[in-house]
């Protein structure tokens, strides 16, 4: 039976779990506490759950916002496909993220869990909880990718993602977190190490931020983007209060992604839902003033993504530093994030949310800042640790999705023609126009 351990195994397990890694179970093997859960545990991770689906919403109205109206009809389809094929598909990858586990590299087995897990299981719950994670991953690229990736590639892409990227990445991770559960139960390597994840800095926003960065490099910048010379040329977004909309349901997305990373309802979470507040404030902050010294003016993109950065930034650690550690993390998230911005113009990479240097920049100095400030005891969290853990996933992640950005423009197409995003997307591919009162292509 997969669910159905005893409880003297399971609290033998946790008990050992304890005193091995010295800090409670969680998102990772290094925080929270998802196991042996009560009533009002349950109700705030399914809580928790529903808030962070919510992100799915935020990230939809941001990309829409900083996108052109053309292409907005597509952004929508993007959204609502790629996360219906994420839930679709993670059924299976989920054994690869949380089953017996290869030697730390790979979950297998346990594919039964689908019909042998009784209908009370709190795998369920951690099952849910999971699947919005993966979901936010499976959509940073997307905005990164806007305007000029065809609907049926970047489909593709989320599959595969889904399927094996994130499962097998985050295996490395967070591979024995299903055991309470009676899934799987062995460490991945990283894990083994201890290396610290809360609420996925890395293994969420750093390979999602990757995944992107190896489509920016696979499709190529938008049309006119850049000049023959090099020259970068403003392509504005339609609608930033849409943007803004969606900059604050992702926050309020985020502060369920942390409180439900913990996995029950201790004490705990007032910390960590302090941290998740004061970090991406801070990050709005030192975004806006540095891009104000730059530029001349507060831009108000760029304090939206400093604060999206501070969120990315403290969810590696936001468990386990004090309030005002967050407030560094924060500041140079916002930083961070702002001349990453700067320095991908330069290297004429075009991110059309900026969502590499949001989640993969931000999120790997977030992973860095836990060695740095971590608050447990000595030699439970190591910065040798995080910076292996954190840079290898990273790297990984971005070497198979480049890799499988290749493939599908091989085999279906990944990039769309000049004259379709001159059309735009909505046109081209769904023969619709989101705000038919008005000219949404560019005139000459």
């Amino acid at each position: 039976m997969i669910v159905g351990k005893c409880m003297d195994r399971t609290k033998i397990g946790l008990l050992a779990a304890w005193m091995v890694l010295g800090f409670p179970l969680g998102a990772s093997a290094a925080s929270g506490t998802f196991g042996s859960m009560t009533n009002a545990d349950r109700g705030l991770v399914i809580a928790c759950a529903f808030m962070v689906f919510l992100m799915q919403g935020g990230f939809c109205m941001l990309e829409l916002g900083f996108s052109r109206a053309k292409n907005s009809i597509n952004v929508i389809m993007k959204s609502l496909l790629g996360f219906s094929l994420t839930a679709i598909v993670f059924l299976v990858g989920f054994t690869f993220m949380f089953g017996n586990s290869v030697n730390g590299w790979l979950g297998m087995g346990g594919w039964d869990y689908l019909f042998a897990a009784p209908a009370n299981a709190d795998l369920w719950v951690f099952w849910m909880f999971q699947v919005m994670l993966v979901g936010i991953a499976g959509t940073i690229a997307s905005g990164a990718m806007a305007e000029r990736t065809r609907f049926i590639g970047y489909l593709c892409y989320v599959v595969v993602l889904a399927g094996v990227i994130y499962p097998v990445l985050g295996h490395w991770a967070w591979g024995s977190l299903a055991g309470n559960f009676g899934l799987g139960g062995d460490q991945g390597w990283l894990e083994a190490r201890l290396f610290h994840d809360f609420a996925g800095g890395t293994v969420v926003h750093g390979v999602g931020g990757a995944c992107a960065l190896a489509g920016l490099l696979a499709v190529g910048p938008r049309r006119g983007r850049f000049a023959a010379d090099g020259t970068a040329r403003l392509i504005v977004g339609h609608n930033l209060p849409l943007a803004a909309l969606g900059a604050f349901l992702l926050w309020f997305g985020w502060l369920g992604l942390h409180v439900g990373a913990h996995g029950n309802a201790g004490p705990e979470i007032g910390m960590i839902a302090v941290n998740t507040t004061v970090a991406p404030a801070f990050g709005a902050l030192s975004a806006m003033i540095s891009r104000w010294v730059v530029d001349g003016r507060p831009d108000g993109a760029i304090t939206l993504n400093g604060a999206l950065a501070g969120l990315v930034a403290i969810s590696a650690g936001c468990d386990v530093v004090a309030p005002f550690a967050a407030l560094a993390i924060g500041t140079i998230g916002g930083l961070v994030a702002t001349f990453g911005s700067i320095l991908l113009e330069k290297l004429r990479l075009d991110d059309t949310v900026d969502a590499v240097p949001v989640h993969l920049f931000a999120g790997i100095w977030g992973s860095l800042a836990v060695g740095l400030f971590y608050k447990g005891e000595s030699g439970q969290v190591s910065l040798v640790t995080q910076a292996i853990g954190s840079f290898g996933v990273c790297l990984a992640a971005f070497v198979f999705a480049f890799v499988a950005f290749k493939m599908i423009d091989l085999v279906i197409g990944l990039r769309a023609g000049d004259e379709d995003q001159e059309d735009g997307l909505d046109f081209a591919e769904h023969a619709a126009n989101a705000y038919p009162d008005f000219v949404t292509t560019d005139q000459d």
